[in-house]
């Protein structure tokens, strides 16, 4: 009974280590078939919009508020500016969805050229369809690369602005030695940079109520946001440069892996006509004996 009993654990452990050596090389396969380049263009594509979008949203209404407190005091004088924040507020929501739904698109469509080219050789087949799609992506890719160029450019002008504003302010509290200027002639005036229109009242502010603006925790606050939304878009336009070369490189391998299954349908065509052949020869040698 002994030798019995040795003989099954035996083979219970060789069972045993088959399921674990398979359940291995499954996992490897899986990790061999996640499209690493995608997720991570997809991870810095998502934190790029997300800090764009949030923080973006959060400074233009913290702009509102210091130019309604201290550079326009008529409410008629800034409603073009504040429809046109909501206006961008209301772009921000469709910016965040598009993009978000766009990279999940993207990543899928990574998973799907890793299979395809991966799987040339087995049921897997590229289409038509499919190329098309890849393609699409590549052009569609291009053309929001260029757009958040654009978004890029612009997001920088409020740090341009409050970048202006900050360096006067510390002109104000710690003046040089061969300033001649008076400290209260010292102003920065937002109706230059279009914000308001000419006529808004007081349009500017100087001397000590321009550094009582820069010590708000509205003005530092929207300062810093608009830098890190600056950098946001940054990240989102390397993200799609990422994402272009990716789908270009992606594109080029299904073009291939469609010449490919050109020659293997051929070469399968070639060798079934050959057996069919042979088998024909070798019956009729066959029936000539008989």
């Amino acid at each position: 009974m002994k030798p019995i009993l040795e003989t099954t654990t035996t083979a219970e452990n060789h069972e045993a280590s088959q399921e674990s050596k398979g359940c291995f090389e499954c996992c490897i396969k899986c990790l061999g078939g996640v499209p690493y380049a995608s997720l991570l263009a997809t991870i810095l594509c998502f934190s790029g919009v997300s800090l764009f979008c949030g923080c973006g949203h959060v400074a233009l209404t913290k702009v509102e508020k210091i130019v309604s407190l201290y550079f326009s005091l008529n409410s008629s004088d800034h409603a073009l500016l504040t429809d046109v924040i909501q206006m961008m507020q209301y772009v921000i929501y469709g910016i965040a969805s598009f993009f978000f739904l766009y990279g999940i698109i993207l990543l899928a469509e990574g998973f799907y050229t890793t299979s395809a080219v991966k799987e040339i050789h087995g049921e897997f087949k590229t289409t038509v369809c499919g190329r098309c799609i890849s393609g699409m992506f590549v052009f569609l890719t291009y053309l929001l690369g260029i757009a958040w160029l654009g978004v890029f450019g612009f997001s920088a002008i409020p740090v341009f602005i409050y970048y202006n504003m900050r360096s006067t302010c510390q002109t104000i509290d710690n003046p040089p030695a061969n300033l001649t200027e008076v400290i209260e002639d010292i102003c920065v005036d937002v109706r230059q940079y279009g914000i308001i229109p000419w006529n808004a009242s007081p349009g500017k502010a100087c001397g000590s109520t321009l550094t009582a603006i820069c010590h708000t925790s509205e003005f530092d606050l929207s300062y810093h946001l608009f830098i890190v939304a600056c950098a946001g878009a940054g990240a989102t336009v390397i993200a799609l440069i990422h994402f272009l070369m990716i789908l270009s490189a992606n594109w080029a391998y299904l073009k291939d892996a469609c010449k490919m299954q050109i020659y293997q349908d051929l070469k399968t065509k070639e060798e079934q006509e050959l057996h069919d052949i042979h088998a024909s020869r070798s019956k009729e040698r066959l029936n000539s004996y008989t």
